[in-house]
C-alpha cells in the first residue's frame, strides 16, 4: 500500500494535481477558522448547544462547524448547490434552457455563469437571515457587539463574498486538482467535526450518560458504525452488468469484432448527490426557522418545527426527496437512447434483444428497477443511524402521536450522539473517499502503474524503481 501510495508521487502531473487539491483544502479550512466581525463568539456557541438538536445541526453539519462559528464561510457550499438543483430542474421543465445546454461548451458555460449569479443571490439572502437572527435573538445579553444595521450589511458581505471563494476554490479543485470540488469541501468539512463528535463519544462513555446501558450503547454504536460503511462499500460497488456482443466485420484486409463484453450499471450511478441535494433542500429553509418572523407567526412556526431532522414529515421529506433526486440525477448523466444508438454504430447489441429501440428501452427498464433500489439504500443508511443518535420523533405525530408515547425513549428521542455519525455524513464521507481514490487509482493505471485495488488485473510500472 505505500509503495502505491509513493507512486501518486513519482508522477509529476499527478503529484501536481494531488498537492494542489490539499492546498486549496487547506485555505477552506483556514477560512473556517477566520470569525465574521461584530459577533459574541461565547453566546453564539451557548446559542448552538442549546438547540444542539434542532435544524441548526444539519446546517452546520456540512460547513464543518464554520456556522457555529459564524466564520467567513458560515454558508459552505450550500448555496452554490442549491443553485445547481435550480438550473438542473429548469434544463428539464425549460425548453430554451434544455436547448442551450445541448450546444456543448459554450452553453454549459453560460448555464455555469448563471449558476454563479444565483449562488451569491442565496447566499445574500441566506446570510441576510443569519444576520436578522442574531440581532433579534433573545438570549439575555447581545449576540451582536455592533449596531443592528452595521452588522447586518457587514455579516451580508462577508459571508456573501465567502461563499463566493468557496464556489471558486470548488471549481479549481474539479478543474486542476482530483475529485469533484463541491464533493470534497463538504467531505473536508465532516472529516474536520470528527474528532469532535469522537470526543463527545468518549465523554458520554466516560461519564456514564446512559447509565448501565452506556457499555452496550457504546458497542451498538461502533458495531453500527462498521456495519454502515461495509454496507456502503458493497453496495456502491455493486453493479448489473448486461451482456453485450460484437458482430464480426471486415475493416481492411482485418477482421474486426466479434468480442464479448458487459455494459456495467452500478446499483447507486448517483452516488452522494441525491443526498446532498435532498439535505440541501431541507436544509434551506431551517435558516429561516428562527427568525423572529416565522417564530411569531403560528401556522409558519408549526411548520418549521415539523421540518426538524428527526421529526416524522422531515424524515418522509427527506425520503420522497432522495428517491427523487435519485431519478433525477440518472436521467441527466445517463441516456439509453444514445447507448443505444453508439452500440449500433459500432456493431453491438444485447443478446435476444433487437438494436434501436428496443435495446434502449431495455436498458432503461433496467435502470429504473435498479436506480429504485439505489434510492432504498441511501434512505436506510440515513435512517438506521438516525433512530441510533437522535431517534425518530414518532410521538409528535398529529392524533395519533400518543400511541407512539410506550416505545423506548431511545427510538422516539435517540441516544443522543453527536451530529458527525449520522448517516449522512458518513455515507458521504465513505463515497467521496472512494470516488477520489478511484479517480488516483485510474490515473495511475493509465500510467502502467498498480492501482490500489487488489486482483483486478492491473499492468504492473514498466520500470524498476
Amino acid at each position: 500500500m505505500f509503495d502505491k501510495i509513493a507512486n501518486i508521487f513519482r508522477i509529476p502531473e499527478l503529484r501536481t494535481r494531488v498537492l494542489f487539491t490539499l492546498g486549496l483544502l487547506a485555505v477552506y479550512r483556514l477560512g473556517g477558522h477566520i470569525p465574521t466581525p461584530g459577533i459574541n463568539a461565547e453566546l453564539l456557541a451557548q446559542y448552538f448547544s442549546q438547540n444542539a438538536g434542532s435544524s441548526l445541526g444539519l446546517v452546520d453539519l456540512f460547513t464543518g462547524g464554520s456556522l457555529r462559528r459564524l466564520t467567513i464561510f458560515a454558508l459552505g457550499v450550500m448555496p452554490y448547490i442549491t443553485a445547481s438543483i435550480i438550473f438542473q430542474l429548469l434544463t428539464v421543465i425549460y425548453e430554451p434552457l434544455a436547448k442551450l445546454q445541448k450546444e456543448g461548451e459554450v452553453g454549459r458555460r453560460k448555464i455555469t455563469q448563471w449558476t454563479r449569479y444565483v449562488t451569491v443571490l442565496l447566499a445574500i439572502v441566506q446570510s441576510f437571515a443569519i444576520a436578522l437572527t442574531l440581532t433579534k435573538s433573545q438570549t439575555g445579553a447581545p449576540m451582536v457587539t455592533m449596531g443592528s444595521g452595521k452588522f447586518i450589511a457587514l455579516c451580508v458581505l462577508t459571508l456573501t463574498t465567502g461563499t463566493a471563494f468557496i464556489m471558486w476554490l470548488g471549481e479549481q479543485i474539479t478543474e486542476r486538482g482530483i475529485g469533484n470540488g463541491m464533493s470534497l469541501l463538504i467531505f473536508t468539512g465532516i472529516v474536520a467535526g470528527l474528532p469532535n463528535g469522537i470526543n463527545d463519544l468518549y465523554e458520554k462513555a466516560r461519564d456514564g450518560a446512559w447509565g448501565g446501558f452506556t457499555p452496550l450503547a457504546i458497542a451498538i454504536l461502533i458495531a453500527a458504525m462498521i456495519a454502515v460503511v461495509y454496507f456502503i462499500v458493497f453496495v456502491e460497488r455493486s453493479e448489473r452488468r448486461i451482456p453485450v456482443q460484437y458482430a464480426k466485420r471486415i475493416v481492411g484486409r482485418k477482421m474486426m469484432g466479434g468480442q464479448s463484453t458487459h455494459l456495467p450499471l452500478k446499483v447507486n450511478s448517483g452516488g452522494v448527490m441525491p443526498v446532498i441535494f435532498a439535505s440541501s433542500i431541507l436544509s434551506a429553509p431551517l435558516l429561516f426557522a428562527n427568525t423572529q418572523f416565522v417564530q411569531n407567526h403560528t401556522f409558519l412556526r408549526v411548520i418549521a418545527d415539523g421540518l426538524k431532522p428527526g421529526e416524522p414529515w422531515y424524515q418522509l421529506l427527506s425520503m420522497a426527496a432522495i428517491i427523487f433526486f435519485a431519478y433525477f440525477y440518472i436521467s441527466i448523466v445517463f441516456r439509453p437512447d444514445d447507448i443505444a444508438d453508439n452500440l449500433r454504430k459500432y456493431g453491438g447489441f444485447i443478446p435476444g434483444i433487437r438494436p434501436g429501440r428496443r435495446t434502449s428501452d431495455f436498458i432503461n427498464d433496467i435502470l429504473t428497477r435498479i436506480t429504485l433500489v439505489g434510492a432504498l439504500y441511501l434512505i436506510v443508511i440515513q435512517l438506521i443511524p438516525q433512530m441510533l443518535i437522535s431517534g425518530i420523533h414518532l410521538n409528535h405525530l398529529w392524533l395519533v402521536g400518543s400511541a407512539f408515547d410506550r416505545l423506548p425513549s431511545w427510538i422516539t428521542n435517540g441516544l443522543g450522539v453527536n451530529f458527525y455519525f449520522g448517516g449522512t455524513s458518513l455515507l458521504i464521507v465513505v463515497g467521496v473517499a472512494m470516488d477520489t481514490v478511484q479517480q488516483v487509482e485510474s490515473q495511475l493505471i493509465m500510467r502502467h502503474y498498480d492501482g490500489f485495488t487488489p486482483k483486478s488485473g492491473r499492468t504492473r510500472g514498466r520500470r524498476s524503481w
